[in-house]
C-alpha cells in the first residue's frame, strides 16, 4: 500500500464507500475494497496516534525537571 497522507487516506476511504454502498460490485471486488478500506483505517489510526503524540507541551517546572503535559488546544 503506498504512503498516504492522512487527507489522502480519508479521501480514498470515502471513495471506498460510496463503492460499496452501491451494491454494483462482485463479492470478490467487495472484499477487495473491504480489505483496502481496512488498511486505510489502520494508516489513519497510526498517523492520527503519532499527531497525538506530538502536540504536547514541555513545561519546565521550578526544579528545573522538564514534565510533558499534554496539549488541550486550549479549550476549556
Amino acid at each position: 500500500m503506498p504512503e498516504y497522507k492522512y487527507e489522502d487516506a480519508i479521501a480514498r476511504l470515502e471513495e471506498i464507500i460510496e463503492k460499496l454502498e452501491g451494491g454494483n460490485l462482485s463479492l470478490e471486488e467487495s472484499l477487495s475494497l473491504f480489505e483496502e478500506g481496512v488498511k486505510l483505517t489502520k494508516i489513519c489510526t497510526k498517523i492520527l496516534d503519532e499527531a497525538e503524540g506530538r502536540v504536547q507541551v514541555l513545561i519546565k517546572d521550578l526544579n528545573g525537571q522538564i514534565d510533558f503535559k499534554d496539549f488541550d488546544g486550549g479549550c476549556a
